[in-house]
């Protein structure tokens, strides 16, 4: 019996994702150990990325705090305002964004390099060197992605609640005094673990999923324009799956 096409890539793809997957921790302890080349993928995919996160997490701070103040001062309960921004945003919101940012600024850059490595046959040299292309390409751009999307998401947590206070005290006028004690009432260690889990999870899955893409793009042009985009949509997909799993485990 034939699987239908699409079953049978998808399967695929799957085994290809996993076998990278196994060889990236397979060579991560193995020197040579090329910090180098993992502390300028940690510039590209973190501090690059630091603008673009920030504008997302101060109006996503902004418009939770927009809508839910209108929406509690009918109950006389605007005070909670500051709460339900800095729990959004430290659970759930500021990893989510920051993953598909990251996903759609640093993830389709590794499809493109690595991509544009394979058509060129610069990967095949490689292996002719005896160098393995995995331990030399895939592993820093994978760790450096799991070691910065955390850290770009802590600072996003507070540029959203900044962003929540500006909108509820400064255009709405909340009691400032109020909104600050509601913000961190409600807040415990379990909820800032959460989110910086999640982010690590997010900085791997978006970055193996980059990694993975380039490496088995074929072509041409066309392939590494095709391996771009799919590092985008699939990476931005497991983020979302992978998200719900995680919530569930880890409240």
């Amino acid at each position: 019996m034939t699987l239908p096409h699409p079953v049978e890539g998808f399967f695929e793809e799957m085994g290809r994702f996993f076998q990278l997957v196994g060889r990236i921790f397979a060579w991560t302890p193995r020197p040579p150990y090329d910090f180098r080349e993992l502390f300028r993928q940690m510039v590209k995919v973190g501090v690059d990325s630091v603008p673009v996160v920030f504008l997302t997490a101060l109006f996503t701070g902004m418009v939770l705090a927009l809508q839910t103040f209108s929406v509690l001062n009918r109950f006389k309960a605007q005070d909670f305002v500051g709460s339900l921004v800095a729990l959004s945003m430290v659970r759930e919101l500021s990893a989510v964004l920051s993953g598909l940012i990251v996903a759609g600024r640093a993830g389709s850059a590794m499809g493109a390099e690595l991509g544009t490595m394979r058509v060129t046959e610069q990967i095949d040299a490689l292996e002719v060197m005896a160098t393995d292309p995995v331990h030399y390409l895939a592993v820093p751009r994978v760790w450096a992605s799991t070691i910065m999307l955390p850290l770009l998401v802590i600072m996003g947590n507070g540029v959203g609640i900044l962003g929540g206070y500006l909108v509820a005290v400064v255009l709405m006028g909340a009691n400032p005094v109020s909104y600050l004690d509601r913000t961190f009432q409600f807040m415990d260690l379990n909820d800032l673990v959460s989110g910086v889990v999640k982010a690590s999870v997010f900085g791997f899955l978006l970055a193996a999923i980059g990694c993975q893409q380039g490496f088995y793009t074929t072509g041409g042009a066309e392939g590494v324009g095709r391996s771009t985009t799919a590092a985008v949509v699939v990476a931005s997909i497991a983020i979302l799956i992978s998200d719900f799993f995680l919530t569930r485990l880890l409240f």
